[in-house]
């Protein structure tokens, strides 16, 4: 019996991926491990010292570094759970506005929707916080010409309203992203599904519920964990709009700005690169532990709804 023919080896796959394996590992894998490293070590007597968790312990044991800490940790749930209420739903409901055929100038909303995620962290800080400025800015005049100007208040310089109007700005600029993916999968349902559906007389938002939206839960899902990672690496718009220091009081701080003051220094604070190496490394182990719990846990049960 002729024994099968060896399959040749596909030597241009790995030269293909060749150069963007040696990009990602030299800017993402070698820092990472690097900082990981960096964390486990402490400047005693000029030298560089081995100590393990030795930070990893004070960051949760140091009265004051711990309550920075879990404040900051707080302070980034909150942020996150501002666009996953807000941001991905209203996105979702945009998409299937605009994914309506009889719907006119369908191309100017989405464009319209979807400019501010194309523009800068910085641009978007300085323009919200003119507008929302209680002595130029225009966000009073505005409401003073419907009559509600007894509502305005100095949102960004109160600790109870700063985090979440900062939340709010940060979903005007990104919910285009989870409406153009969400978007283009409505677009993607065969057709036969939908006519299907018409036929057994499910039209109009009962199609939506009962058809389209089982269809896109992959998507959500997807988009989901990309707020996810996105929102616990935030740092530019608090940066722009608060300063390192995320005020007022620490009610806008977040771990990336927690990690910039820690890491680099700030006025009267000294840095610190291997407190900042922890801090760095315990976001990453946030993110690591939230992006498997979808990986092996929500997508798995998500994918029963692919077709």
């Amino acid at each position: 019996m002729a024994a099968a023919p060896k399959r040749p080896f596909r030597w241009h796959i790995g030269v293909f991926l060749a150069p963007a394996v040696l990009v990602y590992t030299a800017i993402m894998i070698l820092p990472l491990f690097g900082t990981l490293q960096l964390s486990l070590f402490r400047t005693i007597d000029q030298s560089q010292v081995f100590v393990g968790l030795a930070n990893f312990r004070a960051l949760f044991g140091d009265p004051r570094l711990s309550q920075s800490f879990w404040n900051a940790l707080g302070n980034n749930t909150w942020f996150f759970i501002i666009h996953m209420l807000v941001q991905n739903p209203i996105g979702v409901l945009l998409a299937a506005l605009l994914s309506n055929p009889r719907l006119r100038f369908a191309t100017f909303y989405r464009t319209a929707i979807f400019i501010p995620t194309i523009l800068s962290f910085v641009i978007v800080g300085f323009v919200w916080k003119l507008i929302l400025s209680p002595l130029w800015g225009v966000a009073p005049n505005l409401l003073d010409l419907v009559g509600l100007k007894s509502l305005f208040a100095p949102w960004l310089g109160k600790e109870e309203y700063a985090l979440t109007t900062l939340s709010l700005i940060s979903v005007w600029q990104f919910v285009g992203i989870p409406m153009m993916l969400i978007y283009a999968a409505l677009l993607s349902i065969p057709e036969e599904v939908i006519e299907a559906a018409e036929c057994d007389g499910i039209t109009g938002m009962a199609q939506f519920w009962k058809i389209k939206l089982p269809l896109i839960l992959p998507s959500i899902g997807i988009i989901s964990i990309l707020t996810f990672v996105g929102n616990f690496n935030a740092f530019d718009l608090i940066y722009t709009a608060q300063g390192a220091i995320a005020g007022p009081n620490g009610s806008t701080d977040i771990l990336g700005t927690l990690l910039y003051r820690t890491f680099f220094g700030f006025q009267t604070q000294l840095g610190d690169k291997y407190l900042g190496a922890a801090i760095a490394s315990m976001m990453f182990f946030i993110i690591l532990t939230g992006v498997c719990i979808y990986l092996f846990t929500i997508q798995t049960r998500l994918r029963r709804y692919q077709f």
